[in-house]
């Protein structure tokens, strides 16, 4: 076996023995996460993928690893982005909080299929028709440059999405949780409950994510392995960091400027390649963990300069 095969041998195995103990041992129906569970299972699912990128250093070499690291805190941090949507499907369709972690697991799993699908697709592209890279990365750049000065995600109204009106116009939606169930019978008729709907917005949310995270990552690697791996890391630790940060929406307000310039950044790294020109594997992990880490720092030190204030009398 070769080297890379191993590697994929064993992110198998452990990515089937993490999803049994963390989305099946940990993850009881109808039961409410703490922040202290979620604080341990996001730990879990981090170390997880730092002691994958040791092992892929081991097996595989130095810059394959960091290219991995790269793509991980890429995708991580879009992750983060992506979960404040999820807080607002979640609480537009009022969805009581015993119900959230089933609901999670079903739309993290499709998201994994999603995230595989469309990885093989993009990677299949670029390796025919190697100008598609220059179209990805003219696409980050306008992405990132909108999304820069974008405030869409806190203008956002599930209830009034195309995927909402779509599914409400094709199909018979009860404006309930069906106790629980996800299709319930009406005069002997499906009906489509709440938590049914929330379960297929999260997988559209997702697969619109996807359209700026798996060209950023192939923006850091053409690695399959390391493209296929990254991204499955990121997505695994989704469900803890919603139950993490679902009340701490207000705390990272400048994390879109922080993905953005990373966004434009590696835009302007793939666009680059036309003059044959390539920015080291190191310094993109650098802009990555400067932008990211700066406007996380930076949101938490406004927030809390915003409370204060408003603690002052008179406020």
């Amino acid at each position: 076996m070769t080297a890379q095969q191993i590697t994929y041998l064993v992110f198998g195995i452990v990515l089937l023995v993490a999803l049994v103990f963390d989305l099946g041992l940990l993850s009881k129906k109808n039961k409410v996460i703490s922040i202290r569970q979620a604080l341990f299972q996001t730990f879990f699912w981090i170390l997880l993928a730092l002691a994958f990128f040791v092992f892929i250093w081991k097996e595989d070499g130095e810059v394959l690893a960091f290219q991995y690291l790269s793509g991980y805190l890429m995708e991580w941090s879009l992750s983060i982005d992506n979960i404040f949507v999820f807080i607002l499907i979640f609480s537009s369709f009022s969805i009581k909080e015993k119900y959230y972690g089933q609901v999670l697991l079903i739309g993290i799993l499709m998201a994994i299929i999603f995230r595989v699908i469309f990885i093989t697709v993009g990677v299949a592209l670029v390796e025919k028709f190697e100008w598609v890279l220059y179209i990805f990365g003219a696409f980050l750049v306008y992405t990132g440059i909108k999304m820069f000065s974008s405030k869409e995600e806190h203008e956002f109204d599930p209830q009034k999405s195309r995927v909402y009106r779509f599914l409400n116009r094709f199909l018979p939606l009860v404006p309930h949780d069906g106790n629980g169930k996800y299709i319930i019978r009406i005069r002997h008729k499906p009906a489509y409950t709440t938590l049914f709907v929330v379960v297929v917005m999260l997988a559209m949310t997702d697969i619109v994510f996807a359209f700026d995270s798996i060209p950023a990552v192939m923006g850091i690697t053409r690695n399959k392995m390391v493209i296929y791996t990254s991204n499955i890391f990121a997505v695994l630790g989704l469900r803890s960091m919603f139950f993490l940060l679902r009340g701490a929406v207000n705390k990272f307000g400048h994390l879109q400027q922080g993905i953005a310039i990373v966004l434009v950044f590696i835009g302007l790294k793939m666009l680059a390649e036309i003059f044959h020109f390539t920015v080291p594997i190191y310094a993109s992990m650098m802009v990555i963990v400067v932008c990211i880490g700066g406007s996380i720092a930076y949101s938490i030190y406004e927030a809390a300069k915003n409370a204060d204030k408003n603690e002052l009398p008179g406020k």
